[in-house]
């Protein structure tokens, strides 16, 4: 068959004729085929190449011989873990130095008041006022030197990197305090790090740290620097208890008239005492270094380097809490490229406004916030066309992440996503999320939408930060990454649980030069993190994907972690809940992808009825567990003798489920020593769980 004959069969013109065809058209076709011609333009043009990897995605990490199944990140040119990125940048004072450099001096803290816009200072004027903290604490008794500590007691803020910074330049360490801690762990600290100064953001705090030197509870305190205004009751109550009140001008003040050279650091010194919350006990305070900080900054870098290298240019906006290694690592890695960071205004109720006043491009979040973010889109597709039109542009955009491309530029992000995108300033090009596991649908639909690299890590304080991470061009979900460049990664047996490494499970351990040095004055703790190796013990089980990535999938010694990143000791909350008087035993239950606790409550069938009746209840035990208004008396009598043994508001369940049939050895909820065998009990609740999680709204 010829052309013409097919154009004739198929009633296609032939070309001859297309002009006169085109002519006989409706106005409306014509209109229509010109949309389309330049969707499809514009779609081409558009459309980025793949982002190519920085290493086969199919094996992401290589085990190295002669380490009991360790593996490396396959990045690495060689078994080795890298220490520094930079030749020139192998201490926390030198990444700074660089930062100065390569920002030509440009602005690096900003801040800003209700309705105004950021105030910028530069790295020189923040070099300056940071030699002058350094300078006072000299001119004030204190040595240039790693075993010098000092307290900050604040929200983020520039003064926060600028009394950090004071400090490195003089090789002396920082030692982190926060609200969350609660007034006694605050008081260990201070007493087990023997901080005599604390630099402290507001009159409040001033004051509760005060009554616990009226108190005779931190004897050794003996100076309080407020970065806030305040007035003189302060400074007298001060006087009073023999602690010497000052502003942090006037402390700057001092500095200056009083200025020393720096004496920087060596990469092995002290450079933080971070204090983790713990689940029982005291905090520790993980002994971190120089190195430690930099390699952990460093392997980001490596990882990162020909896809999100860092500039100038970048602004990130730092919300998350300083006193967490997660935003210490992040603002460490914007400095030492001379970039920007833009703080919040110090409340989270106030964070979109910052964001888009700033519009910055680095943005560092957590799962919990995320959830809330993907809640409130979805909240607001109201309507079944809304929900499929959203559903439909996401998994058009899902679709290219699949094939490696990352773009907000899509005709999608053009009529969907850019009102999301814009939220959060609308320049957003670099995201990491860390702290606690996310849920892989909401990362999915959450990196479709703002079009932008998006990272997940893993670890923990005692490896600086993160010890894995997430790599460019792989966009899946439900795992945690491969190895970082500045640490190896191996799995142990947990035979109690029966996870073998040989079966590509066990207890994660972690190895490199971004590992802690120890926990302060405490050698007991210590052995128990690390082994005689070198090795840390982390307490999570993880499980070896076919690419070489990572998966958590457990928590040895049963304490887990909440979608903000809390840990749980469920053990200690039971003790407390057995204590009531109509309860008889009780599992609780936590995930990481919830924010909150519930629990299931077998009830003492002795005790019960009596207890009912008291409340003006009646029925057999069967008839009162049913009855919502006995759950919620008994939900209640838990909750409160949870307050009254101390209990933190996240440690609390906020919704239980009566069984009443007790856990038992024959039953195979108990073990041969009566403790519960959480794992089976997960599996047999597992309709219960999901129903309380599906029903409790907080």
């Amino acid at each position: 068959m010829q052309a013409h004959e097919l154009f004739r069969y198929f009633r296609i013109p032939e070309f001859g004729d297309f002009r006169q065809y085109m002519h006989s058209l409706p106005t409306n076709t014509l209109m229509g085929f010109g949309a389309f011609a330049a969707l499809t333009t514009f779609w081409y043009a558009t459309r980025p190449k793949a982002l190519k990897p920085p290493c086969d995605l199919s094996m992401q990490s290589v085990e190295v011989e002669g380490t009991d199944g360790a593996r490396r990140s396959a990045i690495l040119d060689s078994d080795e873990p890298i220490s520094f990125f930079y030749d020139d940048v192998t201490t926390l004072y030198e990444i700074f130095q660089r930062g100065i450099q390569v920002s030509n001096n440009g602005p690096c803290l900003g801040s800003r008041k209700p309705d105004q816009p950021y105030e910028w200072i530069s790295y020189k004027e923040v070099e300056d006022k940071a030699e002058c903290v350094g300078s006072a604490l000299l001119h004030k008794g204190y040595k240039a030197s790693p075993d010098q500590y000092f307290g900050i007691f604040a929200q983020n803020r520039p003064e926060w990197v600028i009394i950090e910074q004071g400090c490195y330049a003089y090789s002396m360490v920082v030692v982190p305090l926060y609200d969350t801690l609660g007034n006694e762990a605050i008081t260990y600290i201070i007493n087990k790090a023997e901080l005599s100064l604390v630099f402290v953001d507001k009159p409040e705090k001033v004051n509760l740290m005060l009554e616990s030197v009226e108190n005779k509870l931190t004897p050794g305190l003996k100076t309080i620097i407020i970065m806030d205004p305040f007035d003189s009751d302060v400074v007298e109550r001060g006087k009073k208890c023999g602690v010497e009140i000052m502003s942090m001008k006037v402390f700057e003040d001092l500095g200056r008239a009083n200025r020393r050279k720096p004496k920087p650091p060596s990469p092995g010194d002290l450079a933080v005492i971070c204090f983790t919350s713990g689940t029982t006990g005291n905090p520790k305070g993980a002994l971190i270094t120089h190195r430690n900080v930099v390699s952990n900054c460093s392997a980001f870098v490596k990882v990162t380097e020909n896809v999100v290298a860092p500039s100038p240019d970048d602004i990130l906006i730092s919300f998350l809490p300083l006193a967490h290694m997660f935003e210490r690592i992040v603002e460490c890695v914007i400095l030492c490229h001379g970039a920007k960071i833009g703080f919040f205004q110090g409340d989270i109720r106030l964070l979109m406004d910052d964001l888009k006043m700033l519009q910055p491009t680095v943005f560092p979040v957590v799962p919990r916030l995320l959830n809330r973010m993907f809640d409130r889109i979805f909240g607001q597709a109201d309507t079944m066309v809304k929900r499929w039109i959203l559903d439909f542009a996401s998994k058009r955009k899902e679709a290219e992440l699949r094939s490696g491309i990352i773009r907000n530029n899509s005709l999608w992000d053009k009529i969907i996503f850019h009102k999301i995108q814009a939220s959060l300033g609308g320049k957003v090009r670099l995201m990491i999320t860390g702290a606690a596991p996310v849920s892989a649908t909401v990362l999915t639909f959450l990196r479709a939408a703002l079009g932008c690299q998006f990272y997940e890590g893993y670890g923990q304080t005692e490896c600086t930060a993160g010890c894995s991470l997430t790599v460019p061009g792989d966009w899946t979900a439900g795992h945690v990454g491969a190895p970082m460049p500045c640490n190896l990664i191996k799995l142990v047996d947990v035979e109690e649980m029966n996870y073998m490494a040989a079966k590509g499970e066990g207890e994660i351990c972690v190895k490199g030069p971004n590992v802690f040095k120890g926990y302060l004055k405490d050698p007991a703790k210590t052995a128990e993190a690390l082994d005689k190796d070198g090795w840390l013990h982390t307490g999570d089980i993880g499980k070896w994907l076919p690419n070489g990535t990572m998966k958590i999938i457990d928590r040895k010694k049963h304490i887990f972690k909440l979608a903000q990143g809390e840990y749980i000791a469920p053990e200690k909350i039971e003790n407390i809940y057995q204590r009531s008087e109509p309860v008889a035993q009780v599992f609780v239950h936590g995930e990481s992808l919830q924010a909150f606790l519930i629990a299931i409550v077998v009830p003492d069938v002795e005790t019960l009825s009596s207890w009912a009746k008291k409340k003006g209840f009646s029925g057999s035990c069967a008839d009162l567990c049913k009855n919502k208004d006995v759950k919620k008396a008994i939900l209640e009598d838990m909750v409160r003798l949870g307050k009254e043994a101390g209990l933190k508001p996240f440690e609390q369940v906020k919704g239980i489920a009566l069984h009443l049939e007790l856990f038992t050895v024959e039953n195979g909820l108990l073990t041969p020593t009566f403790k519960a065998k959480r794992p089976e009990l997960r599996k047999y609740f597992r309709p219960q769980i999901d129903e309380l999680y599906s029903t409790i709204k907080i």
